[in-house]
């Protein structure tokens, strides 16, 4: 059974998560040889974060894509010096990873207001370069984006991680009956009655296959590395994506699950985990759950049974498993709960961690000071 609001599907194209820009500082000004006047500096490219913005706006500002700063002025009679060109700010979504024609990371900025000099000014002409200006720095980049968020949801497509965005936060998702709903990630915020504010990504149903980019793979198993806790979502009565693909039961889903997870970044397994087991609502659900948790318990004794392209190198260790139902709204609430829970428990480890090492720096710091 499969419940949704036959909504209409947007397509991905909507969403832009990667873009290619060709950047380039200002030329510098002219000097002037007669009075030794110096040309000013070309102006800078930044990229610069702000709140609000996406890369589908900054290829609408900049359809070309070639982005170059301002010429810096001319010396001259009236002012030896010119003045600098004209900077380039772009303005770009957090969470923007800044790499090279290469592939290589060179930068990043994740919060608002944080900035990245993508290309340089050329110097003004002067007595060193025999008053000729010098050409702005050039090169291409490419916009990563990764979405940043407390809590990403893992799931095959229809598990119901659209309608628990909905169900938990302010968000309105698309929710379709059908295998592929979501096409893009949503964002959504679980707000509590003391003012926390949690920030949960429903990061688009991956399928089988996905860490090899089948589907589109690798651009929504990359928004998972940004988030502080994965919570896995999973229909009890088992997932099929298609009449020619296997069934799978809830057990199997779980496993193939982390094996997409391991197989894409073996890293992501390290992050904490919560299971919410969706559908509870439907017949037989809590025969099944119970058949489910005895083989979580001790997912060694069904291993064997399984194929083996089903079973991850690693099992994920859920902090919490929470039963819910996304129609009915059971199992809600004490989801919101653990998912706080959780995130209150890592920031208070990280806290000690960081306090001990800074002690420890500070003890570190007192026995130089003596010995000296």
């Amino acid at each position: 059974m499969v419940r949704g609001s036959g909504a209409a599907l947007r397509r991905y194209g909507n969403f832009i998560d990667d873009l290619r820009l060709y950047v380039r500082g200002g030329t510098g000004g002219m000097g002037y040889p007669r009075l030794g006047g110096e040309g000013g500096r070309g102006g800078d490219v930044y990229f610069v974060a702000q709140e609000r913005t996406t890369l589908k706006s900054v290829k609408n500002r900049y359809p070309q894509k070639r982005i170059v700063a301002g010429t810096g002025a001319n010396s001259s009679v009236r002012a030896l010096k010119g003045e600098k060109g004209e900077d380039c700010e772009v303005h770009v979504p957090p969470g923007i990873s800044i790499l090279d024609d290469d592939g290589k990371q060179i930068g990043e900025v994740n919060a608002a207001g944080e900035r990245f000099l993508a290309a340089r000014g050329g110097l003004g002409g002067s007595l060193a370069t025999n008053f000729l200006p010098c050409k702005g720095q050039k090169r291409i980049l490419h916009l990563d984006l990764k979405l940043i968020a407390d809590v990403g949801l893992v799931g095959f497509p229809n598990a119901g991680k659209s309608s628990l965005l909905s169900k938990i936060s302010h968000a309105k998702p698309e929710i379709a009956n059908y295998a592929f709903t979501t096409i893009q990630p949503e964002l959504g915020k679980i707000m509590y009655a003391d003012y926390k504010q949690i920030l949960v990504a429903d990061l688009p149903g991956l399928i089988e296959g996905a860490h090899a980019n089948r589907g589109m793979g690798h651009k929504f198993l990359k928004h998972v590395e940004r988030t502080k806790h994965l919570l896995l979502v999973v229909d009890i009565s088992g997932f099929q994506l298609s009449t020619k693909t296997r069934f799978r039961t809830a057990f199997e889903t779980i496993l193939l699950l982390t094996k997409e997870l391991e197989q894409y970044k073996e890293e992501l397994l390290t992050k904490p985990a919560l299971l919410a087991i969706n559908k509870m609502d439907l017949p037989c659900a809590k025969d099944n759950l119970n058949e489910l948790l005895k083989q979580l318990q001790n997912p060694q004794d069904a291993l064997h049974l399984l194929q083996e392209e089903v079973v991850p190198e690693n099992t994920l260790k859920f902090r919490d498993i929470i039963p819910i139902s996304t129609y009915t709204g059971e199992g809600i609430e004490e989801l919101k709960a653990c998912v706080r829970k959780s995130l209150d428990e890592e920031a208070e480890q990280e806290n000690a961690e960081y306090r001990k090492k800074k002690l420890l720096l500070l003890q570190t710091s007192g026995e130089q000071k003596h010995r000296g």
